[in-house]
């Protein structure tokens, strides 16, 4: 199993100033080596003070392509879009010189859409920084566990960056970077918050090898540390 480091943290906002000093620090890191940098993150109600803090931080965000772990097969108009979470807490500030890659397109099918995603990746050679979130039953990114197509996603090696879901449980469709994308990454957080997510991680984990836990498996597949920030609860939203 891949190593797991804990980053605890009393509350939200002093989670969301280190994860935003390491993310930083690594987007840094491959500026200097190789004259640009690339980081993938997700939504949800977690990640907003996080984005907050990190687009304050001084570095050439010229440089800097930001691009979803997953999205919505909604529009950027929609307030469940991730886009627009994006836009409205991390392309501020300092962040708003970064350029940005959307996993939603404007299609008739979802399928589509990921199909012209995972195109428009391919231009993306190498992604240096993975922010995950994880939800209470386990799933990560958009790999949901009622998904019909779940092992086959959770097992891919190669093909499709961007890959459509479709699961009882998210609603609308999905579309989601792949594992080999995700995994790729040379530094890979966890962030969650709330006492039921750190219990569904640890039991995650805890469960017996090969289990079908999306989280797990992802985990299992790292090959590299997995650092898990985490606080008891969240603060109020900037």
């Amino acid at each position: 199993m891949t190593e797991v480091k804990w980053h605890e943290f009393a509350s939200a906002q002093p989670l969301a100033e280190a994860l935003a000093e390491t993310v930083a620090n690594r987007l840094r890191e491959a500026i200097e080596a190789r004259g640009l940098a690339v980081i993938a993150v997700s939504g949800g109600s977690t990640p907003p003070p996080f984005f907050n803090a990190l687009s304050r931080k001084e570095l050439d965000w010229a440089k800097v392509t930001v691009t979803l772990v997953d999205e919505r097969f909604v529009p950027p108009s929609s307030e469940r879009s991730n886009a627009r979470l994006v836009a409205h807490h991390l392309l501020q500030n300092e962040a708003a010189k970064a350029d940005f890659v959307p996993l939603y397109r404007e299609c008739d099918e979802a399928r589509d859409a990921a199909a012209q995603a995972s195109a428009a990746m391919e231009s993306i050679s190498a992604i240096d920084v993975v922010v995950l979130g994880m939800g209470t039953d386990k799933h990560t990114a958009s790999f949901f566990p009622d998904a019909g197509n779940i092992r086959e996603i959770l097992e891919q090696d190669d093909g499709d960056s961007v890959l459509c879901v479709e699961a009882p449980s998210a609603g609308e469709p999905r579309l989601t970077l792949s594992v080999p994308r995700v995994i790729g990454a040379p530094f890979v957080a966890l962030h969650i918050e709330g006492i039921d997510k750190k219990d569904a991680f640890n039991d995650a984990i805890a469960q017996q090898e090969g289990t079908l836990s999306p989280i797990r498996a992802v985990t299992e597949r790292l090959g590299k540390a997995l650092h898990v920030y985490w606080a008891p609860k969240q603060d109020k939203t900037p």
